[in-house]
């Protein structure tokens, strides 16, 4: 049985996501992901103004008159969510830490998906693979999965995306929709494994920040703790030389994963805990679109 708070704040999400995925998202999302191609669906007969490069020469020799192949767009995706859990993600210092807005922008896109009949799975990795959920379609699957991502306790504190990504391409050999979610602090490489996924799947880069990664305040001298490692460091932040040192490694970081993740031909949408999730989504979804 599951608890009746687990269910309450689930159903909370799901009324959150689903008002903007009918509200806001109506259509964006079909039109920014297309089909796999082409599928046939049947013949007719040719009337004025039909392509006769679809004419179907075998039916039309039968019949003796001209047939016409129909084609559908093949619509059905697979969406693979590759959610980071590890423990840089309890850190917010707004009003949601970034593991809270990495779930809520999961169950948007998991939303989406469903709305368009589209398959969603799951993987939740930190230094390793924790939870693995295959693709499904329908509600009840995609509650499962917001489930799991509310309420699961990593096992390890670490980062490796590189090593979530080789165990995505193991077990998803067709090609999917793959929204990987992470604020991408790892002290481990993943370009390699971030270009070999890039060819097999749509890779998409959600990178999620918290302005106070970005600028620390002047209140003297302050204790930094690495949430994944346990090193702490301490900093005199009424330095200006300290500060921009910080400043100028936190700029060149996210630069480097720009400049990747450009050159491998992934999308990155980038998401912070102070401006929210739905208008940059809402943006990537129309640029696609274009």
């Amino acid at each position: 049985m599951i608890p009746k708070e687990v269910l309450q704040k689930v159903r909370q999400i799901e009324i959150r996501t689903r008002r903007i995925v009918d509200t806001v998202l109506s259509g964006e999302y079909h039109s920014a992901f297309k089909g796999r191609g082409m599928e046939f669906s049947e013949v007719r007969a040719y009337t004025d103004g039909d392509d006769v490069r679809t004419i179907d020469w075998n039916v039309t020799a039968r019949m003796g008159s001209p047939y016409i192949k129909k084609f559908i767009e093949e619509r059905e995706l697979t969406v693979m969510l590759v959610v980071d859990a590890s423990s840089s993600g309890n850190f917010g210092s707004i009003d949601k830490f970034k593991g809270e807005m990495a779930v809520e922008l999961c169950s948007l896109l998991a939303f989406s998906a469903i709305r368009n009949n589209d398959r969603v799975g799951l993987i939740i990795f930190t230094s390793g693979v924790e939870v693995f959920i295959p693709p499904r379609k329908g509600k009840n699957h995609v509650l499962r999965v917001i489930r799991e991502l509310l309420y699961f306790e990593p096992r390890h504190k670490g980062t490796d995306i590189g090593n979530a990504l080789k165990f995505l391409n193991r077990v998803q050999t067709k090609t999917s929709v793959v929204f990987l979610v992470s604020d991408f602090i790892s002290a481990a490489d993943f370009e390699a494994p971030v270009r070999v996924a890039a060819k097999r799947h749509d890779l998409i880069a959600i990178s999620i920040t918290d302005p106070r990664e970005d600028t620390i305040p002047r209140v003297g001298l302050i204790e930094l703790e690495d949430a994944e490692t346990g090193e702490t460091v301490l900093l005199n932040t009424r330095s200006k030389k300290t500060l921009q040192i910080y400043k100028n490694e936190r700029e060149k970081r996210k630069k480097e994963l720009e400049e990747m993740l450009r050159s491998a031909g992934v999308d990155e949408i980038r998401v912070s805990t102070e401006a929210g999730y739905v208008k940059p989504i809402v943006n990537f979804f129309k640029k696609r679109e274009r």
